[in-house]
């Protein structure tokens, strides 16, 4: 086995973690929000902020490194997919570290200050709304590290815009509101 192959390993691994782990967490949220479970739903967001600065950053910025790494070593940073790849990092990693970070610690201190309000909720609405899109720019990156477009691959760079397009779209359109009656 080569060096190449340990490090991409590696980037693999952590990317697996740290998208894998975000997505289970997101989709307890999603679930517990269709059956309009509030309890449950906190209980989503406050993993995800305890797992954020733990967990998931860590293994977000393991995922940068062995990917640069590669980069510097063996791939370079020119092709389309690599820009791609990094974009949707940063993005992603912006989204967590000034949307999901601040939003999970004011929730966190307005839970234990009032326990939960409608004000708590729609926070947490909110924070669901971002992890949409957020979502949306992991599944490009994803489809961007297996299919490695270039500008020639016309229908998988427009696939790319259609999803980032629709994340939003999910994003600004919100979702089912909690209303706080089970509270």
């Amino acid at each position: 086995m080569d060096w190449y192959s340990i490090v991409k390993f590696l980037h693999v691994v952590s990317a697996i973690l740290w998208v894998g782990g975000g997505f289970v967490l997101f989709l307890l949220g999603v679930l517990a929000e269709r059956a309009g479970n509030i309890q449950d739903k906190l209980q989503a967001m406050r993993a995800s902020g305890e797992l954020g600065g733990r967990f998931f950053a860590p293994m977000s910025m393991l995922t940068l490194i062995f990917g640069l790494i590669m980069c510097g070593f063996w791939v370079g940073f020119s092709d389309l997919w690599i820009i791609i790849g990094l974009v949707g990092y940063a993005t992603t990693f912006s989204i967590g570290m000034l949307v999901f970070k601040p939003t999970g610690e004011r929730m966190g201190a307005m839970v234990a200050k009032e326990g939960v309000t409608p004000g708590v909720l729609a926070i947490g609405q909110r924070m669901m709304r971002w992890a949409r899109f957020d979502y949306a720019v992991m599944l490009v990156i994803i489809a961007d590290m297996v299919l490695k477009p270039t500008l020639h691959d016309i229908g998988i760079l427009a696939g790319m815009v259609l999803v980032i397009a629709s994340g939003a779209a999910l994003a600004l359109g919100g979702g089912r509101q909690l209303v706080p009656s089970a509270v």
